[in-house]
């Protein structure tokens, strides 16, 4: 669960669970709060899965399974997917190296099963893998301000530039580790990273300290990484195949061998995939699993939709055949056909240009 249930409801926060994790749904008023963190800078608490990584081996012992390159600098970071045989996912992650261990970032409801598939596969290597999801506090810092508002209040260090890279500093008295994430909102974002029993000092600091911030919850998250064509792990990346998705962040085609490798090469060696991530602006709001059609011809569905309050519209990721055409678009709301058109990713245009947004060879 959160690790400030108290200090959110003082801020009027009502919660929801995602991936089992109880979390921040919403403060009040999300289409505000969402205008407030586009135009200067807000504050979430974000309920991810933590797993330590020790031993001489850590590094190769990660770098074989996923599929991105493993960092072998302290302070440096990669996004990585763990692959099943058919080259799927089945989770994604986050792999920082601290020097002498690995913090893994996954959705929660990931971190212990990953954890145990590591820990049986481990043989004579030596790697320990430790779930610390309850030790850490992680907040999340985005907004046109989000750098402006960290060297507000971030002492002993500077503000780290290079994306997923890090640095260690003190807010306050707290001591924390500053990520410099992949503006999967659309808009320069940071990762302050703290110990669970710092939470509560550190929150403060970033919301009421320096440049003032909103804090938002996750209805917010997924109004503005809609708008930025981020796809998230539960709604489009779970199951997919990373090809499919345009998630090419997350490859080195050139790194050895990992799980379902072989698959995701051959779609990038032989052809385009079977499908493909696309926005569309609806003339109403579908529900997730929604038909895409064009004419009579069923072509994909609906992964999540949202009423932009950014743009004051319905706007939708679906995943569609790869050749789609882009005319006599519908897609079913209630029972009946309304119209759709694709629409360029990013819907919105913020300070920064998500990681994640579809990008095809």
């Amino acid at each position: 669960m959160t690790v400030l249930q108290d200090i959110h409801e003082a801020h009027g926060a009502t919660f929801r669970s995602v991936g089992g994790r109880r979390v921040v749904d919403t403060y009040g008023r999300p289409e505000r709060t969402h205008r407030a963190v586009r135009n200067v800078v807000g504050v979430c608490e974000f309920g991810y899965g933590v797993l330590v990584v020790t031993g001489e081996d850590r590094i190769d012992y990660v770098d074989n399974a996923v599929s991105n390159r493993v960092p072998d600098g302290d302070g440096e970071g990669c996004y990585a997917l763990l692959l099943d045989p058919q080259g799927a996912v089945e989770t994604d992650m986050y792999v920082y190296n601290a020097g002498e261990r690995l913090l893994v970032f996954t959705p929660p409801q990931r971190a212990e099963p990953l954890a145990e598939e590591w820990r049986e596969k481990t043989f004579i290597q030596d790697v320990e893998i430790t779930v610390a999801t309850d030790d850490f506090a992680v907040f999340g810092v985005h907004g046109p301000k989000a750098t402006e508002k960290i060297a507000s209040v971030l002492h002993q260090t500077g503000t780290p530039e290079a994306p997923l890279s890090f640095e260690r500093g003190e807010l306050g008295d707290a001591g924390v580790t500053v990520i410099r994430t992949d503006d999967l909102s659309g808009e320069e974002s940071f990762d302050v990273v703290c110990g669970a029993d710092d939470a509560e000092r550190v929150f403060d600091t970033l919301v009421n300290r320096g440049l003032n911030a909103v804090p938002f919850g996750y209805r917010t998250w997924e109004t503005l990484t809609l708008e930025a064509g981020t796809p998230l792990f539960e709604t489009e990346i779970e199951g997919a195949l990373p090809n499919d998705l345009g998630l090419r962040t997350a490859l080195d085609f050139e790194k050895g061998c990992y799980v379902g490798q072989e698959v995701v090469s051959r779609i990038e060696n032989r052809g385009h995939p079977r499908t493909r991530l696309v926005g569309l602006r609806v003339d109403a709001l579908p529900e997730a699993g929604a038909a895409v059609f064009a004419g009579d011809d069923h072509v994909g569905s609906v992964t999540r939709a949202v009423e932009s309050p950014s743009l004051d519209a319905s706007i939708a990721l679906a995943t569609v055949d790869w050749e789609l055409p882009e005319e006599d678009l519908t897609v079913r709301v209630d029972g009946s056909e309304v119209g759709a058109v694709l629409a360029d990713l990013p819907f919105v245009d913020g300070s920064g240009d998500s990681a994640r947004r579809p990008r095809y060879a």
